[in-house]
This record gives C-alpha cells, structure tokens and sequence, in this order.
C-alpha cells in the first residue's frame, strides 16, 4: 500500500518519485480517490469525479515510464480541473443548474494544456454559479466547505479547488479569478494561488463562439507549495489566437523566480487600499508578514495606491460579461439561476453603452494610480481578504469596521482582489497566519503587468521564511 502521507506531497516530489519508479501513478490515483471517497461527503469540493479516465490515463502514465518515454513536468500527478473549465466528455456545469447535464465536444485550453503536461485528472472541483460568487454554492447540492471548519465557506469561486487542495484530495488543482476567485479559497482556506497576468493563460472555453472581451478573468493555479503552482503555471501560459485576450508574447520562464533573491525590493504596504475595511485580527497577520521582507532584506514602506470605491466599476465589467455570455437564462421558464447569479446578470442587462464608458475611463485612472506606486516600488502588498471565511451563507455587511467595502450583497469580504482584476496585473495569495478562531489568514503580493517573477520570488522567499505546508486541517 502507497503512504497516505504522499496525498500532502509536493506535486513537483511526486513527479519525481513517478519518473524514478519509486511510486506508481496507478497507486497515487488510486490514493486520491480513497481520500476523496472517505473526506469529502464532509466538504462537497468535487461535483464530479472521473474514475474510470484517471485509472486508464495512470496505467497509461506508467506504461510510459517503464518504457523511458519523455515525460511532461507534471506527468502521473494527479490533478483536480475547476467545474468552469469544459472537460470533453464529462459533465461540466459552471455551477449552473441549467447546465447540470451538459457534456462538451471538447476541452478547454487549460485542460488541453493539463493533459499535455501528463497530470492525471480526478474529477471537477465545486464552483458557484458561472463564478459569480466568492462563496462556493449553487442549486446542484450541498455548499462547499472548508476543512478548517466545515461551518465556514471555503470561498469562492475556486471553493472546491481550495477546499480539495487543502484537504489532500488532489495533488494541485486549476482555478479561475475574475474578481479573486483564486485568491479567495487561497486565502480563506490556507493554500498558495496566483492570479497572472491577464492573458498569460488561455481562456479558450473548447468551443468557438463570437468574441466577447474579457477584461476581468483568467485562468491559474492552486496548491500547496508556490514550486508546484509555479510549474502549473509554466505548463497552462502562452499564446492562444482562439482566445482574442491571449498575450502574443514569449513566456518568461518562471521557474527561474523560484530561487531568486529579494534582498533589495523595494515594497509598499497598504493596509487598506485607502478605502477598505478589514478586521482587526486580519490587518494585524498582514502587517507582521510585510515585516518579514525586512528581514529578507527588502524596503517596505507604508504606501500604495488611494482608490475610490473601485467595486462598481469591476462590477460594471463582470455583470456586463454575465449578461453577454448568460442573459438567455433571464427568460428560461425552468428558472434555474441561484439569487447571486440572477443579481449579476440582471445588473449586466441595465447598464448602458455609457455606463460601460465610464466604467472604462475608471479603470484607466486605476491603472495610472497603480503605475504611479510601481514608479517607486517593485511589490504591493496587503491584506488579500478582509475577513477569514464566514459561516456557510452567512454574508458580512456591507460595512466592515467602519468602511463600505461594496454595494453589493456577498461582495464585502474581497476589496484587496477585484481592482487588481480591473487593472490586469497578476497577484497572489500566500498562507500568513491564523484568527483566534484557527480559521486562516492570507496576505496579498501584486506586481507590475507582465511582471509574475516578481511575484512568484517574493512568495517563494516568504514560503522559506515562514513554511506553512505541514498544517494540516482538521478534515484531511
């Protein structure tokens, strides 16, 4: 029998046990699925589970090893796909009831790139509805949950893909971020995730369809350590001219970030983002692990960008992209749409061509107010959420100690993550510590468009500095 210890493995360790013989992929699979099988009736991270097509690509794996065949980096490693991204042949939902029966023709980019990477996948992680919420629920079963506390929400809209990978029941998992949607679970559920650059990934769905801009979201990794969600990300990036957003531009090597020094960074922190309430026990973590740069030998500084209730003009952009991709459902008689999704899609259908200008003459202003920090700085960083993870649809206020964060119900806990999609720049989460009521607590690094090296150094010297892969949650 395979060590169960091996479930909490780095992805990256895997890959290398596999391709040296030492651990077969048959055995891991199987591993994940036992796990799956006996913890998450507890979380509800998977919607569904491809059992038969793992089994067959992990003997299919291990045939490759024994012949000496070349191997992708992630190859035998299993992996979980998010329920947004289409999968040929599985049932993909996005979290909608009406949809709870679609099987794609085809796959969507990421998972074309998944495969080509040689990781195995166990099946589609919880998502709410078209991801449209930063908390995991919708009209096809129970609320996903998180492992630290299964009354609390594992967040959203990667909830199953944080849960899971938290949880050791998969090795790594794909997300999606329209508005933090990785940065979110990262955060509430104690796991790495990075959010890139808009347009490194493909957003390619499978299917050709009439172009619509997406301004807001992209695709990225999960996981436990930043090596294992830095070598998914190197395997996901890179041109797509099916997707009119893709940067047509070479791929920085990442990997190369992983070992690189930080001393001399210069760094800004906020606390705030000039406008955000956070609580207490969050702000002060995120202030303790901004800290730890100095003693990495980086400049932090109090500082940052000034914003002005930056949330309607990112809503303007993700309710405009409901509506373009999912107005029809407004007027189907089954009325399948769950309450945030109906909200979103609704305010989609009222905006105007001038709202959807002043939306954009705003976003440019943030753009320049972030360029103008980026003048004297290399890094931001805040906190990523304002609170940790609420009880299961139990919504904070608007108003979160003292300052309106959103206008919007269940949009209050995320005023760190959303401008950073309306500017396009990547960000991520890193773990940081704990609330009094053990519930994790992320910290929030963003850099320059184009720059994820930055970020992805900044998080691998903080990860050396104050390691956090051996927690593990009381469901796991």
């Amino acid at each position: 029998m395979v060590d169960e210890k091996l479930a909490f493995a780095p992805a990256h360790e895997l890959a290398g046990l596999i391709a040296t013989k030492q651990v077969s992929p048959v055995e891991i699979t199987e591993l994940y699925f036992e796990r799956i099988e006996r913890l998450d009736s507890q979380l509800h991270a998977y919607l569904a589970l491809m059992r038969d097509e793992a089994l067959q690509a992990a003997r299919a794996a291990e045939e490759a090893v024994v012949r000496g065949d070349q191997l992708g980096p992630l190859h035998g490693v299993p992996i979980s796909v998010k329920d947004m991204q289409m999968t040929k042949g599985v049932v993909t939902t996005t979290g909608c009831l009406a949809y709870r029966d679609r099987v794609p023709d085809a796959d969507a980019a990421v998972v074309e790139r998944v495969r080509a990477s040689g990781a195995i996948i166990l099946g589609k992680t919880n998502t709410p509805e078209f991801g449209l919420l930063g908390a995991t629920e919708n009209r096809l079963g129970d609320d996903c949950r998180n492992p630290w506390n299964t009354e609390r929400t594992s967040g959203g809209s990667s909830g199953g893909a944080g849960a899971a990978v938290v949880a050791g029941l998969c090795s790594l998992a794909t997300g999606g971020d329209g508005g933090g949607s990785i940065r979110i679970p990262a955060s509430f559920c104690g796991t790495y995730g990075i959010k890139p650059t808009q347009g490194r990934v493909s957003s390619f769905a499978g299917v050709a369809s009439a172009p619509i801009a997406n301004l807001t979201s992209q695709q990225g990794p999960m996981s436990r350590t930043v090596r294992d969600s830095v070598i998914l990300l190197q395997a996901l990036s890179g041109y797509d001219p099916r997707d009119i957003g893709s940067l047509n531009e070479p791929v920085p090597d990442f990997m190369a970030a992983l070992d690189r020094d930080v001393k001399g960074l210069r760094i800004a922190w906020s606390p705030d983002y000039g406008y955000a309430g956070v609580e207490p026990q969050v702000s002060e973590a995120c202030s303790n692990a901004a800290k730890v740069f100095e003693e990495l030998g980086c400049v932090v500084e109090d500082a940052g960008p000034s914003l002005e209730s930056p949330f309607e003009t990112w809503w303007v952009f993700f309710a405009s992209h409901a509506y373009a991709t999912q107005g029809h459902l407004l007027d189907d008689p089954a009325d399948p749409l769950t309450w945030y999704g109906r909200m979103a899609i609704e305010d989609g259908a009222r905006y105007t061509a001038a709202d959807y200008a002043r939306a954009l003459g705003e976003r440019d202003r943030m753009v320049n107010q972030f360029a103008d920090v980026f003048e004297s700085y290399d890094l931001i960083l805040s906190p990523t959420m304002a609170t940790t993870a609420f009880p299961v649809r139990e919504y904070p206020p608007e108003v979160i100690n003292g300052r309106q964060n959103a206008n919007r119900k269940g949009w209050s806990t995320v005023p760190f993550t959303h401008p950073i999609n309306t500017i396009g720049h990547p960000a991520a989460s890193v773990p940081c510590g704990f609330d009094s009521d053990g519930l994790p607590i992320g910290l929030h690094i963003v850099g320059r468009k184009g720059d994820e090296a930055a970020v992805i150094a900044a998080s691998a010297a903080y990860e050396r500095a104050r390691p956090w892969d051996d927690r593990r949650p009381p469901v796991s």
